[in-house]
């Protein structure tokens, strides 16, 4: 049974005065259990925790990682529908779609077991020595990537699942061998808890060193700026707006010893539509689109917030069915009634812009709560001169550039900034003949993709999820997929060292069996 208490490695804490309630959006009403607020205190408390925890956890042996990881799978699969009813009586969101996110929260746990597993993620390189090299003897150089340290995690609201307490940036963390804080997000606080405790059951039973995790509960901003400006923490992961990403990376950027935060902030996911596919399927990617817009009440950062077009009758053809599949679709429960309220808030501001015209809005009553989906259209000159325009609206809401020609879209394309995602929609002839436009969206995005909306990331190595600012603060790295290990490891060379002293990557046996690169060529083999 939930009691409302914070997790500092594997003893329960609510030292707290302050306290806090998740809430029921379907009902539209509070559920029946007290947070406690972490106090400083407690936040000390964890941190200190973990960077003991680092020196313990950061040796562990990839099969023992890869043990714990999974055993975190099955003990969260263990808890079943209490899960499931509680997912649901937390978010508003269906059966179905919580289930869907435990599968993939458990398939992103198993997917870095078996990264871990093989071991050749640490990028092992090694170039031998050459002694009688002239002029200067070469010396003997290994590199290779290691943990980090301490890091935070900060729950998302969207998905309670597959990026909170056990999710990619939990799982990419304790893979790399960090200890994981995870400040779990207040709409959500008791999922949150429950696969708290199915983290530390699965430590416990992998014998885990104390501290290896740690969850707090806040439901305002000063646990979180407290954890990121501890100076024993290394490394920060967040999922969310913009202004809350921003505020972290200051924060950390501030400290006397800088660290890194990887913040996957907002996107609008522009879709293209070039002419001769709206001649050809305009009624196709207008339900396509309608039904991308809506999904799950339009609450993902790949959700698609703009879609740009020429002019043309095929275009107002799109655009009619578009407003009429939309209008179709009957409208579903956001997370929680902030989001609501902010939902409206932004759909208005964006309808009281000058020029703009409503083309789609669900008029009829819904239920409190109930995201009404809406598109408005703008002719493309007037989104170039009002940066207003390029603002997310998180929720069901789309906005439709309408351009005069070819160089008009050009420069819409230009204008767009950095974005987790582009879309283009043309026939196989038609996008040849595009280049320009594939070219520069293609600076502007960390996934291209053609003839397909943007709703749906594989979680897989190839996807990235992540682009330039300000959808993500480093689109060198991703979120999604075991490439999401990068972010918590940094490279080590060891010289001349004796082989005794060397980790096992970099030993001239390679007891791990792994691929290395030696003198320019990558090899299991032994030296």
């Amino acid at each position: 049974m939930l009691e409302g208490q914070n997790y500092i490695g594997y003893q329960v804490s609510k030292r707290g005065q302050e306290k806090f309630r998740t809430f029921n959006p379907q009902l539209n009403t509070e559920n029946e259990t007290d947070f406690y607020e972490a106090t400083s205190a407690e936040v000390t408390e964890a941190v200190v925790l973990a960077n003991e925890a680092f020196t313990v956890f950061s040796e562990t042996s990839n099969a023992q990682r890869a043990i714990f990881l999974n055993a975190i799978a099955d003990e969260i699969l263990q808890l079943d529908n209490t899960l499931i009813e509680l997912y649901c009586s937390e978010t508003g969101l269906p059966e179905g779609r919580a289930m869907g996110e435990r599968g993939r929260t458990m398939n992103q746990l198993r997917s870095f077991a078996k990264l871990v597993e093989e071991g050749s993620y640490v990028e092992a390189v090694i170039d031998t020595e050459e002694p009688t090299r002239t002029p200067v003897p070469k010396p003997d150089l290994r590199k290779m990537m290691i943990p980090l340290g301490p890091v935070v995690v900060f729950g998302a609201s969207n998905f309670p699942l597959a990026y909170s307490a056990a999710g990619g940036d939990t799982a990419s963390a304790l893979a790399a061998g960090c200890p994981v804080i995870v400040k779990g997000h207040p709409m959500h606080a008791g999922t949150s808890s429950l696969v708290a405790e199915a983290i530390l059951r699965a430590a416990k039973k992998t014998h885990m060193p104390n501290g290896v995790f740690s969850h707090l509960n806040s439901s305002g901003h000063e646990v979180g700026a407290a954890l990121v400006q501890h100076p024993l923490v290394k490394a920060v992961g967040f999922t969310g707006s913009l202004r809350g990403g921003r505020a972290l990376l200051d924060i950390a950027a501030g400290r006397e010893q800088p660290i890194p935060v990887f913040a996957e902030m907002g996107s609008i996911n522009p879709v293209v539509l070039l002419p001769e596919i709206l001649k050809e399927q305009h009624a196709k990617w207008a339900k396509t689109i309608a039904q991308s817009v809506t999904l799950g009440s339009g609450q993902f950062c790949t959700n698609p917030g703009l879609l740009v077009g020429i002019k043309s009758d095929d275009l107002e053809q799109f655009t009619t069915e578009l407003a009429t599949e939309i209008i179709g679709i009957a409208p579903t429960s956001m997370i929680h009634p902030r989001i609501f309220e902010a939902y409206e808030a932004n759909k208005s501001k964006m309808d009281e812009q000058p020029e703009t015209i409503k083309i789609a809005a669900y008029e009829d009553k819904a239920k409190a709560n109930y995201g009404r989906q809406s598109v408005l259209k703008v002719p493309a000159a007037a989104f170039i001169e009002n940066s207003n325009l390029h603002q997310e609206v998180f929720g069901p809401f789309s906005l439709l550039i309408e351009c005069e020609n070819l160089e008009e879209l050009e420069k819409v394309v230009m204008h767009i900034e950095g974005q987790l995602t582009a879309s283009i929609l043309g026939t196989k002839e038609e996008l040849n003949g595009y280049d320009y436009i594939i070219r520069t969206l293609r600076e502007r995005v960390g996934r291209l993709i053609f003839n397909g909306v943007p709703t749906g990331v594989e979680v897989c190595q190839a996807m990235q999820h992540g682009g330039p600012y300000p959808a993500s603060t480093d689109s060198r790295f991703t979120a999604v997929g075991v490439d999401a290990i990068k972010r918590w490891i940094r490279p080590v060379s060891y010289q001349n060292c004796p082989d005794e002293l060397l980790p096992p990557a970099l030993k001239n046996a390679n007891p791990l069996d792994i691929f290395r690169t030696v003198d320019g060529t990558r090899t299991k083999s032994k030296l």
